[in-house]
């Protein structure tokens, strides 16, 4: 078994719940371009865990 995929898969879901953590801690400090700039992470790290968990997942 390739171990590559399922780090991948996880180091996604770090990502994802790091940004969504620090999210909260922009807005708490009302910084709006660290938020802006944390969704996008978010959205890049959601795309790959669509990508490696989702239905079409190899």
């Amino acid at each position: 078994m390739n171990m590559s995929p399922v780090l991948t898969s996880l180091a996604a879901t770090g990502i994802v719940v790091i940004m969504v953590l620090a999210m909260g801690f922009h807005a708490r400090r009302k910084e709006p371009s660290g938020i802006a700039f944390n969704a996008v992470l978010l959205i890049v790290a959601a795309i790959v865990m669509w990508g490696r968990f989702g239905p079409h997942a190899s």
